[in-house]
Protein backbone atom coordinates (compact mmCIF):
# COMPACT_ATOMS: atom_id res chain seq x y z
CA UNK A 1 0.00 0.00 0.00
CA UNK A 2 3.11 2.29 0.83
CA UNK A 3 4.27 1.42 -2.67
CA UNK A 4 1.21 2.21 -4.37
CA UNK A 5 0.52 5.37 -2.29
CA UNK A 6 4.20 6.84 -3.55
CA UNK A 7 3.52 5.73 -7.17
CA UNK A 8 -0.10 7.66 -7.06
CA UNK A 9 1.77 10.91 -5.67
CA UNK A 10 4.08 9.97 -8.82
CA UNK A 11 1.65 10.16 -10.94
CA UNK A 12 -0.29 13.88 -10.54
CA UNK A 13 2.86 15.28 -11.85
CA UNK A 14 3.15 13.40 -15.10
CA UNK A 15 0.72 13.71 -18.60
CA UNK A 16 -2.47 12.06 -18.96
CA UNK A 17 -0.55 8.97 -20.64
CA UNK A 18 2.00 8.10 -17.98
CA UNK A 19 -0.86 8.28 -15.20
CA UNK A 20 -2.96 5.43 -16.93
CA UNK A 21 0.21 3.10 -17.34
CA UNK A 22 0.88 3.76 -13.91
CA UNK A 23 -2.89 3.06 -12.40
CA UNK A 24 -2.56 0.30 -14.89
CA UNK A 25 0.32 -1.12 -13.15
CA UNK A 26 -0.81 -0.50 -9.79
CA UNK A 27 -4.06 -2.26 -10.43
CA UNK A 28 -2.04 -5.14 -11.69
CA UNK A 29 -0.14 -5.35 -8.48
CA UNK A 30 -3.72 -4.88 -6.58
CA UNK A 31 -5.17 -8.02 -8.79
CA UNK A 32 -1.98 -10.12 -7.95
CA UNK A 33 -1.70 -9.15 -4.52
CA UNK A 34 -5.57 -9.94 -3.52
CA UNK A 35 -6.25 -12.47 -5.77
CA UNK A 36 -8.61 -11.22 -7.78
CA UNK A 37 -10.07 -12.52 -11.36
CA UNK A 38 -13.26 -10.54 -13.01
CA UNK A 39 -15.98 -12.24 -15.13
CA UNK A 40 -15.35 -9.99 -18.31
CA UNK A 41 -13.78 -7.19 -19.52
CA UNK A 42 -16.29 -4.63 -18.66
CA UNK A 43 -16.29 -6.02 -15.16
CA UNK A 44 -12.67 -5.54 -14.80
CA UNK A 45 -12.78 -1.69 -16.23
CA UNK A 46 -15.54 -0.64 -13.78
CA UNK A 47 -13.30 -2.22 -11.15
CA UNK A 48 -10.52 -0.62 -12.44
CA UNK A 49 -11.99 2.84 -12.35
CA UNK A 50 -13.28 1.94 -8.81
CA UNK A 51 -10.19 1.24 -7.44
CA UNK A 52 -8.35 4.16 -8.89
CA UNK A 53 -11.53 5.96 -7.11
CA UNK A 54 -10.42 4.67 -3.84
CA UNK A 55 -6.75 5.03 -4.11
CA UNK A 56 -7.21 8.67 -4.58
CA UNK A 57 -9.55 8.86 -1.60
CA UNK A 58 -6.78 7.65 0.41
CA UNK A 59 -3.62 9.09 -0.76
CA UNK A 60 -5.82 12.15 0.12
CA UNK A 61 -7.31 10.99 3.55
CA UNK A 62 -3.66 10.10 4.50
CA UNK A 63 -2.23 13.65 2.90
CA UNK A 64 -4.38 15.33 5.67
CA UNK A 65 -1.94 14.23 9.20
CA UNK A 66 -4.76 12.51 11.18
CA UNK A 67 -4.25 10.14 14.19
CA UNK A 68 -5.03 7.44 11.76
CA UNK A 69 -3.92 5.78 8.25
CA UNK A 70 -5.64 4.58 5.07
CA UNK A 71 -4.05 1.64 3.06
CA UNK A 72 -5.45 -0.23 -0.38
CA UNK A 73 -7.08 -3.46 0.76
CA UNK A 74 -9.26 -6.20 -0.32
CA UNK A 75 -12.17 -3.93 -0.63
CA UNK A 76 -10.78 -1.61 -2.65
CA UNK A 77 -12.34 -2.41 -5.90
CA UNK A 78 -15.72 -2.43 -4.52
CA UNK A 79 -18.52 0.38 -4.58
CA UNK A 80 -20.28 2.21 -1.89
CA UNK A 81 -22.97 0.16 -2.50
CA UNK A 82 -21.31 -3.23 -1.98
CA UNK A 83 -19.18 -1.50 1.40
CA UNK A 84 -22.44 -0.95 2.33
CA UNK A 85 -23.76 -4.92 2.11
CA UNK A 86 -21.06 -5.16 4.54
CA UNK A 87 -22.71 -3.49 7.59
CA UNK A 88 -25.79 -5.77 7.95
CA UNK A 89 -27.16 -4.51 11.26
CA UNK A 90 -30.53 -3.75 10.65
CA UNK A 91 -31.91 -1.00 13.58
CA UNK A 92 -35.62 -2.10 14.94
CA UNK A 93 -38.46 -0.12 17.05
CA UNK A 94 -38.32 -3.06 19.15
CA UNK A 95 -37.45 -4.03 22.69
CA UNK A 96 -33.86 -5.40 23.12
CA UNK A 97 -34.74 -7.19 26.25
CA UNK A 98 -31.81 -6.73 27.91
CA UNK A 99 -30.92 -7.06 31.56
CA UNK A 100 -30.36 -4.09 33.77
CA UNK A 101 -26.67 -3.44 34.17
CA UNK A 102 -25.95 -4.16 37.56
CA UNK A 103 -24.37 -1.25 38.19
CA UNK A 104 -24.09 -1.30 41.57
CA UNK A 105 -21.80 -4.05 41.64
CA UNK A 106 -18.75 -1.51 40.02
CA UNK A 107 -18.77 1.62 42.32
CA UNK A 108 -15.56 1.71 42.91
CA UNK A 109 -14.03 -0.48 40.66
CA UNK A 110 -10.13 0.26 40.09
CA UNK A 111 -10.31 -0.16 36.25
CA UNK A 112 -6.60 -0.71 34.31
CA UNK A 113 -5.11 1.56 32.17
CA UNK A 114 -5.56 -0.39 28.89
CA UNK A 115 -6.93 -3.94 28.43
CA UNK A 116 -6.31 -6.24 25.46
CA UNK A 117 -8.33 -10.04 25.84
CA UNK A 118 -6.60 -11.33 23.04
CA UNK A 119 -3.13 -11.65 25.95
CA UNK A 120 -5.27 -13.91 27.66
CA UNK A 121 -6.50 -16.00 25.06
CA UNK A 122 -9.85 -15.26 24.98
CA UNK A 123 -10.75 -13.87 21.57
CA UNK A 124 -11.41 -16.22 18.33
CA UNK A 125 -9.26 -15.41 14.89
CA UNK A 126 -10.76 -12.85 13.07
CA UNK A 127 -13.43 -13.97 10.37
CA UNK A 128 -14.09 -13.30 7.13
CA UNK A 129 -18.33 -12.27 6.71
CA UNK A 130 -17.02 -12.05 2.66
CA UNK A 131 -20.45 -10.47 1.02
CA UNK A 132 -22.61 -11.42 3.31
CA UNK A 133 -24.09 -8.66 5.61
CA UNK A 134 -24.32 -10.76 8.57
CA UNK A 135 -22.12 -8.96 10.90
CA UNK A 136 -24.36 -9.26 13.97
CA UNK A 137 -24.34 -13.44 13.77
CA UNK A 138 -20.28 -12.81 14.86
CA UNK A 139 -20.40 -11.28 18.06
CA UNK A 140 -21.20 -14.17 20.76
CA UNK A 141 -19.41 -14.92 23.88
CA UNK A 142 -19.70 -17.95 26.06
CA UNK A 143 -16.94 -17.32 28.73
CA UNK A 144 -14.82 -20.18 27.03
CA UNK A 145 -12.80 -19.94 23.94
CA UNK A 146 -15.57 -21.92 21.59
CA UNK A 147 -15.94 -21.11 17.99
CA UNK A 148 -19.96 -20.60 17.61
CA UNK A 149 -21.57 -21.06 14.62
CA UNK A 150 -22.73 -18.11 13.08
CA UNK A 151 -24.59 -19.83 10.24
CA UNK A 152 -27.29 -21.70 12.31
CA UNK A 153 -28.21 -17.64 13.45
CA UNK A 154 -28.05 -16.96 9.95
CA UNK A 155 -30.17 -19.98 8.34
CA UNK A 156 -32.31 -20.54 11.55
CA UNK A 157 -33.47 -17.07 12.81
CA UNK A 158 -35.68 -15.56 10.15
CA UNK A 159 -38.91 -15.72 12.90
CA UNK A 160 -37.19 -13.52 15.15
CA UNK A 161 -36.56 -11.11 13.01
CA UNK A 162 -33.00 -11.36 11.69
CA UNK A 163 -32.54 -11.58 7.58
CA UNK A 164 -29.61 -13.79 7.34
CA UNK A 165 -27.24 -12.05 4.52
CA UNK A 166 -29.59 -8.88 4.52
CA UNK A 167 -29.00 -7.62 7.91
CA UNK A 168 -30.30 -8.39 11.40
CA UNK A 169 -29.58 -7.27 15.11
CA UNK A 170 -27.43 -9.62 17.52
CA UNK A 171 -30.16 -8.71 20.30
CA UNK A 172 -32.74 -11.13 18.09
CA UNK A 173 -29.36 -13.55 17.69
CA UNK A 174 -29.83 -13.66 21.60
CA UNK A 175 -33.18 -14.17 21.79
CA UNK A 176 -33.25 -16.91 19.13
CA UNK A 177 -30.34 -18.57 21.36
CA UNK A 178 -32.50 -18.39 24.74
CA UNK A 179 -35.77 -19.62 23.24
CA UNK A 180 -33.54 -22.57 21.82
CA UNK A 181 -31.86 -23.43 25.00
CA UNK A 182 -28.17 -21.90 23.49
CA UNK A 183 -26.16 -22.37 20.32
CA UNK A 184 -24.25 -24.98 18.57
CA UNK A 185 -19.94 -24.91 18.08
CA UNK A 186 -18.91 -24.45 14.85
CA UNK A 187 -17.00 -27.82 14.33
CA UNK A 188 -19.19 -30.15 16.00
CA UNK A 189 -22.83 -29.02 16.59
CA UNK A 190 -22.18 -30.29 19.95
CA UNK A 191 -23.25 -29.13 23.68
CA UNK A 192 -25.41 -26.12 23.78
CA UNK A 193 -24.81 -23.12 26.06
CA UNK A 194 -27.64 -21.38 27.53
CA UNK A 195 -26.78 -17.45 27.72
CA UNK A 196 -28.90 -14.43 28.91
CA UNK A 197 -27.78 -10.90 27.73
CA UNK A 198 -27.15 -7.61 29.81
CA UNK A 199 -27.06 -4.05 28.24
CA UNK A 200 -24.16 -1.88 29.25
CA UNK A 201 -25.68 1.95 30.37
CA UNK A 202 -26.42 4.13 27.22
CA UNK A 203 -23.19 5.97 26.11
CA UNK A 204 -21.00 5.30 28.97
CA UNK A 205 -17.19 4.82 28.78
CA UNK A 206 -17.23 3.87 32.36
CA UNK A 207 -19.46 0.99 32.21
CA UNK A 208 -18.00 -0.48 29.08
CA UNK A 209 -14.98 -0.33 30.67
CA UNK A 210 -15.93 -1.98 33.33
CA UNK A 211 -18.21 -4.50 32.02
CA UNK A 212 -14.80 -5.71 29.64
CA UNK A 213 -12.83 -6.13 32.38
CA UNK A 214 -15.19 -8.15 34.77
CA UNK A 215 -17.08 -10.48 32.06
CA UNK A 216 -14.57 -10.31 28.91
CA UNK A 217 -15.24 -8.59 25.55
CA UNK A 218 -18.58 -6.99 24.82
CA UNK A 219 -20.62 -6.69 21.30
CA UNK A 220 -20.79 -3.23 20.27
CA UNK A 221 -23.01 -1.27 17.56
CA UNK A 222 -20.97 0.98 15.42
CA UNK A 223 -21.58 4.29 12.49
CA UNK A 224 -19.15 1.80 9.97
CA UNK A 225 -20.93 4.37 7.04
CA UNK A 226 -18.16 6.20 6.27
CA UNK A 227 -15.65 5.17 3.71
CA UNK A 228 -12.47 5.82 5.81
CA UNK A 229 -13.61 3.05 8.30
CA UNK A 230 -13.40 0.63 4.78
CA UNK A 231 -9.87 1.47 4.44
CA UNK A 232 -8.60 2.17 7.99
CA UNK A 233 -5.05 0.62 8.60
CA UNK A 234 -3.94 1.99 11.63
CA UNK A 235 -3.31 4.97 14.22
CA UNK A 236 -6.42 5.36 16.61
CA UNK A 237 -9.41 6.20 14.10
CA UNK A 238 -11.28 9.43 14.92
CA UNK A 239 -13.99 10.44 12.03
CA UNK A 240 -15.34 13.95 13.03
CA UNK A 241 -18.53 13.37 11.10
CA UNK A 242 -19.29 9.85 12.57
CA UNK A 243 -21.50 11.79 15.66
CA UNK A 244 -23.43 13.22 13.10
CA UNK A 245 -26.11 10.62 12.56
CA UNK A 246 -25.41 8.18 14.95
CA UNK A 247 -26.60 5.48 12.52
CA UNK A 248 -25.38 2.52 14.32
CA UNK A 249 -25.03 0.06 11.00
CA UNK A 250 -22.64 -2.53 11.78
CA UNK A 251 -22.33 -4.76 14.73
CA UNK A 252 -18.48 -6.01 15.93
CA UNK A 253 -16.72 -6.90 19.13
CA UNK A 254 -14.93 -4.53 21.80
CA UNK A 255 -12.30 -6.75 23.10
CA UNK A 256 -9.83 -3.80 25.42
CA UNK A 257 -9.20 -0.60 25.86
CA UNK A 258 -5.98 1.80 26.04
CA UNK A 259 -4.03 4.95 24.79
CA UNK A 260 -2.37 5.51 22.07
CA UNK A 261 -0.05 8.93 21.64
CA UNK A 262 -2.79 10.79 24.45
CA UNK A 263 -5.75 8.95 22.35
CA UNK A 264 -7.57 6.82 24.36
CA UNK A 265 -9.19 4.21 22.03
CA UNK A 266 -11.72 0.67 22.33
CA UNK A 267 -9.80 -2.02 21.04
CA UNK A 268 -12.67 -3.49 17.94
CA UNK A 269 -12.34 -6.70 16.38
CA UNK A 270 -14.24 -6.73 13.00
CA UNK A 271 -15.55 -9.46 10.59
CA UNK A 272 -13.86 -8.32 7.04
CA UNK A 273 -10.88 -10.86 7.32
CA UNK A 274 -7.32 -9.83 8.72
CA UNK A 275 -6.88 -7.74 5.40
CA UNK A 276 -8.72 -5.13 6.60
CA UNK A 277 -7.24 -2.62 8.88
CA UNK A 278 -4.72 -3.72 11.83
CA UNK A 279 -5.09 -7.83 11.54
CA UNK A 280 -8.86 -7.35 11.32
CA UNK A 281 -8.77 -4.73 14.20
CA UNK A 282 -9.21 -1.17 14.79
CA UNK A 283 -8.59 1.44 17.16
CA UNK A 284 -11.46 3.73 17.87
CA UNK A 285 -11.24 6.91 19.78
CA UNK A 286 -13.17 6.87 22.91
CA UNK A 287 -13.29 10.93 22.89
CA UNK A 288 -17.72 11.89 22.16
CA UNK A 289 -18.48 8.39 22.16
CA UNK A 290 -17.22 8.76 18.56
CA UNK A 291 -18.70 6.78 16.65
CA UNK A 292 -21.21 5.22 18.80
CA UNK A 293 -18.82 2.58 20.31
CA UNK A 294 -20.38 2.89 23.86
CA UNK A 295 -24.25 4.11 22.63
CA UNK A 296 -25.75 0.23 22.26
CA UNK A 297 -23.07 -2.53 23.59
CA UNK A 298 -24.32 -5.66 25.19
CA UNK A 299 -22.56 -8.52 26.66
CA UNK A 300 -24.16 -12.22 27.40
CA UNK A 301 -23.45 -14.48 30.33
CA UNK A 302 -24.22 -17.73 31.03
CA UNK A 303 -27.48 -18.80 32.21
Amino acid sequence: STFITCLLARASSFGSLETDHIHHHLFHRYKERFGKSYSSEEEHEHRKRTFIHNMRFVHSRNRAALSYMLALNHLADRTPQELAALRGRRRSRAPNNGQRFPTELYTGLILPESLDWRLYGAVTPVKDQAVCGSCWSFRGRTGVLTPLSQQVLIDCSWGFGNYACDGGEEWRAYEWIMKHGGIASTESYGPYLGQVRVAVPLGSAVALKAALVKHGPVAVNIDASHKSFAFYANGVYEEPRCNETMVLDHAVLAVGYGVLHGKSYWLIKNSWSTYWGNDGYILMAMKDNNCGVATAASFPILA
